[in-house]
């Protein structure tokens, strides 16, 4: 599962990082996205072949949707099955996307209470989730765009933590998930090698939608996590 992430990086630095093409959105940071919200995905224009770095809104609205109403409950899509499935089989043969993260949050029982715990790439560079994404035409005739996380089996670390986890797609694997590449885009769905990962308690408050700002990535001083789930914070990145 993905529930919430973050991103605090500038469009342009992220853009060059994924090699996409000018203009680049003017699109604020923020350390607790949520479903229905609107956060950058990378896509491939299907004329020009050139990535471009668009803002679109969390939570998957199929074409064929009678309303919007639906969208957070698609705000992810398992892996399992995700070609055949009417609510993103459709996306997943023709609109396959990257989605921009510094990282991501998830909940972890501990005792009568949940634990958050932040999750990033141990070396501090940009995710990037495998995503899926679809236009909505709405009844005033303006178009929705939005898109979903992938998901998949959580690795042997995120798995103390959770059992699912997005997809994390390594730079050799996005010219075939971006369809620039041949190749099999469900072989890709896959988790990322632990050992790539870093994972550290935060406060509770990144529970709270309106919470927003950079404290939420800090380490919560008053957690006691077990010794694999207290790694040193990546940031601020490179």
């Amino acid at each position: 599962m993905c529930g919430r992430f973050f991103l605090q990086r500038d469009p342009q630095r992220l853009a060059e990082y994924f090699e996409a093409v000018p203009p680049f959105p003017n699109h604020p940071p923020s350390w607790n996205v949520a479903p229905t919200q609107d956060s950058l995905v990378v896509r491939r224009h299907p004329e020009s072949g050139a990535r471009h770095l668009g803002v679109l809104r969390w939570g998957l609205v199929p074409r064929w949707a009678r309303d919007a109403s639906g969208a957070a409950k698609l705000m992810n899509a398992r892996s399992e099955g995700i070609a055949e499935k009417p609510s993103f089989r459709e996306a997943f043969a023709r609109r396959r996307c990257l989605v921009p993260a510094d990282g991501f949050y998830e909940w972890r029982q501990e005792g009568k209470r949940k634990q958050p715990y932040a999750v990033a790439l141990r070396d501090g560079a940009p995710m990037a989730l495998a995503g899926l994404w679809e236009g909505w035409q709405q009844p005033d005739g303006a178009w929705l765009r939005s898109f979903s996380i992938v998901t998949t089996e959580a690795n042997a670390k995120q798995a103390l933590v959770h059992h699912r986890m997005p997809v994390i797609l390594p730079r050799e694997d996005w010219p075939v998930w971006l369809g620039e590449a041949e190749g099999d885009p469900l072989a890709l769905l896959r988790p990322s090698p632990p050992e790539d990962l870093a994972c550290w308690p935060v406060a509770a408050r990144v529970g709270r939608f309106a919470e927003n700002d950079a404290g939420l990535i800090a380490r919560d001083p008053a957690a006691t996590p077990p010794p694999e789930l207290d790694d040193a914070p990546p940031y601020p990145p490179p």
